[in-house]
């Protein structure tokens, strides 16, 4: 018995031996690796530049006459140089500029920057000014004898006198400027002063009368500073009357100093 008990503690023994062998032979498990770190993001790529931008240009007025103006406006962003041709050439970002041209111009705008360039064009219509108005007619140059024919005045006389009466004197008066101006005008013309009397009296003494008329009508004229070279007198007496009844008017219409040019 003492035997087997022995026995069976060598069997229990070994095993126990066996099979602390087995587990020391045994591997023991590898711990997994721990998981990579999370890749860092990618710094952004920076942003392109901002390309050049024109906002707005314009031309006011868009039509004009030659001679007259107009002024362009623009405005620019992200521009490093900016121009307008026709020899307006480098400008601000923002800015206005007067121009006159003398046809129909356009006008470019070109705005360059970093990221790129841009432009622009306005065009002003010239149009020609409307023709000035013709100018007047010249006047008519009226002779010497064509002012006399229209604006000289007759002395009048009463019956029998050469004396300058009042109204006479008046119309002297304006005979003498006319014929200043007529002088001034032509400085060859020369003037008759004519005497003429109504029909009552002999031929002979109606010519010693109208020759006393002339001669103070022409006095007169020369007082009133009418050079006394460029007149003359004659008489006619009663030969050429302007009218022929028999009545006081006629005979008033006839007693008179008369200007003719001389020839």
């Amino acid at each position: 018995m003492r035997m087997k008990t022995r026995t069976l503690g060598a069997v229990v023994f070994t095993a126990a031996l066996l099979m602390s062998v087995a587990a020391c032979k045994k591997k023991a498990p590898v711990p997994a690796p721990p998981p990579p770190a999370p890749a860092a993001a990618p710094a952004p790529a920076p942003a392109p530049p901002a390309a050049a931008r024109i906002n707005s240009f314009t031309a006011e007025p868009r039509t004009i006459e030659r001679g007259q103006s107009a002024t362009l406006r623009w405005s620019v962003a992200n521009a490093t140089d900016i121009s307008i041709d026709n020899g307006l050439g480098a400008v601000q970002a923002n800015g206005t500029r007067q121009v006159f041209p003398s046809n129909t111009a356009t006008y470019t705008l070109t705005a360059r920057g970093a990221g790129g360039t841009d432009s622009r064009s306005v065009t002003v219509e010239v149009s020609a000014p409307p023709p000035p108005p013709p100018p007047p007619p010249a006047a008519a140059r009226i002779s010497g004898a064509d002012m006399l024919g229209r604006e000289a005045q007759d002395a009048y006389f009463d019956y029998d006198k050469s004396d300058i009466r009042d109204d006479a004197r008046q119309a002297l008066t304006r005979d003498a400027d006319l014929l200043k101006r007529i002088f001034q005008a032509d400085p060859s013309f020369s003037v008759v002063v004519e005497g003429h009397c109504d029909e009552r009296g002999s031929a002979e003494y109606n010519l010693g009368l109208g020759d006393r008329r002339s001669t103070a009508a022409k006095e007169f004229l020369v007082q009133l500073g009418v050079p006394a070279d460029r007149v003359r007198t004659i008489s006619y007496g009663k030969e050429r009357p302007v009218c022929t009844d028999a009545d006081e008017a006629c005979y008033q219409r006839n007693r008179h100093a008369h200007l003719v040019p001389a020839q």
